[in-house]
């Protein structure tokens, strides 16, 4: 899965559980970027059901379900790729380096990514690489790439909040049975399944 994060909190990638990934997927967290959207100069986050809500002719629950099953027939990994900002969030941060992007990409679609170490995020709860050749390990650990650590502590508290807030909205959307599967909102993070 593909986002774009405006606040600089989301690693470059993160390694998925199936619920993890069921979760980003329903969430369709990313921003609105100049140039990609009408109207729009500068970064705008917002989360679109299945990363294109207004194009969804089913219940989400169903894209969700059908993505859970395709991830256990298939035996799937999922990642989630962060290309937004590092450092600092839009106005403050730089864009993640395109050269980080393409190693982490390359070594997730060769098999490599998956044999390294990986330390749990603390926010999110998903794993994220610690080395990967030909990306800096400070990318690795967004908090290690802001100079006021107060400053992203805050940030990432807004955006967990935000997806919090964004997921307890469209449970009215969202069958009990994804739900428990899901874990939300009981629990700040999803166990591994």
């Amino acid at each position: 899965m593909l986002t774009c994060d405006t606040f600089g909190v989301l690693p470059p990638i993160a390694r998925l559980t199936p619920a993890q990934a069921m979760y980003h997927f329903l969430s369709g967290f990313t921003a609105k970027v100049a140039g990609t959207e009408r109207g729009v100069t500068e970064p705008q986050p917002t989360f679109s059901t299945c990363f294109g809500a207004a194009f969804m002719l089913r219940r989400p629950e169903d894209y969700g379900n059908l993505l859970h099953k395709k991830i256990a027939n298939h035996g799937a990994t999922c990642w989630l790729v962060n290309t937004g900002w590092t450092g600092g969030p839009y106005g403050h941060g730089s864009r993640m380096p395109i050269g980080a992007t393409r190693a982490l990409l390359s070594a997730a679609l060769d098999g490599s990514l998956s044999n390294g170490s990986f330390r749990v995020d603390q926010n999110f709860g998903f794993e994220v690489p610690t080395s990967v050749p030909g990306v800096a390990d400070l990318l690795l650990e967004p908090r290690r790439t802001w100079e006021d650590k107060a400053a992203y502590d805050e940030q990432s508290a807004k955006l967990v909040s935000m997806f919090a807030k964004n997921f307890e909205h469209s449970t009215c959307l969202i069958s009990m049975m994804m739900c428990v599967r899901l874990r939300w909102p009981e629990q700040k993070t999803f166990s591994q399944d």
